[in-house]
């Protein structure tokens, strides 16, 4: 075997490696048990003539609050990354007019997308994103 084709020596120590292994295998089984152990014990039953009317809606405050924050920015983000770009695909408009009638043309569906617009702003799109919290 020719000596530039023999596989070359790690640089990274076979020791350090293997170190780093059980550090993070050991870090992993630490964690699952905290989440095992969190998770066994049933939490106790609410005392009577408390309300948990308020704990619910507290909880679903919480839930809508941290789903628009998490939602709520993809509501903004571009969709079409190529958009203002001299490779955007979706700039290519066809049209077409067919004797007295209006000329049809792409640029109805793809024109907002490769001026980077966003899903708020796609005409059929945007209903739909209303739904969304945020």
């Amino acid at each position: 075997m020719p000596s530039h084709a023999r596989p070359k020596p790690s640089r990274i120590p076979r020791t350090l490696l293997r170190a780093g292994l059980v550090i993070s295998a050991a870090g992993s089984a630490i964690a699952a048990g905290g989440a095992a152990s969190a998770g066994a014990a049933p939490a106790p039953p609410p005392a009577r003539g408390t309300d948990t009317g308020a704990t619910a809606s507290a909880l679903t405050g919480a839930l809508l609050h941290s789903a628009a924050g998490g939602v709520g920015p993809l509501k903004n983000i571009q969709v079409d990354p190529l958009a203002n770009t001299p490779v955007d695909p979706l700039a290519n408009a066809v049209s077409t007019q067919v004797a007295d009638f209006k000329p049809l043309s792409t640029s109805l569906v793809t024109g907002n997308l490769s001026r980077g617009a966003a899903i708020r702003d796609v005409p059929l799109v945007k209903h739909v994103a209303k739904i969304l919290p945020g």
